[in-house]
């Protein structure tokens, strides 16, 4: 399925440095995470938990779709995703090399 040039301008993607990340009691495969995405802290669910550890993830440079739903998720209202690739089922968070701040956006 195709998408147009218009639907994809929609998307709100930026850069994110993840600041703080923590296990969830009782969940095995998602952490909580809080990601500066420029000038905003956003607390979002972030998925291979049974793969990264947190303090993994604190100082990544991240790629966030920021203007997704907001959603809860065990007890966390997440708002946002980290993009990443799957191999089979396993996350590799897309992330930005170089100087680019927190909120730059993607495109």
């Amino acid at each position: 399925m195709s998408i147009s040039y218009d639907e994809f301008k929609r998307l709100d993607i930026r850069v994110g440095v993840v600041l703080k990340a923590e296990s969830i009691a009782g969940k095995s495969k998602i952490m909580k995470a809080i990601v500066d995405i420029g000038g905003e802290k956003r607390e979002l669910i972030v998925g291979g938990a049974e793969y990264y550890k947190p303090e993994e993830m604190v100082g990544r440079k991240v790629v966030v779709l920021a203007n997704l739903e907001p959603k809860n998720i065990a007890g966390v209202r997440s708002h946002g995703m980290l993009l990443a690739a799957d191999v089979d089922g396993k996350p590799y968070w897309l992330t930005v090399d170089g100087d680019a701040p927190a909120g730059s956006k993607v495109r």
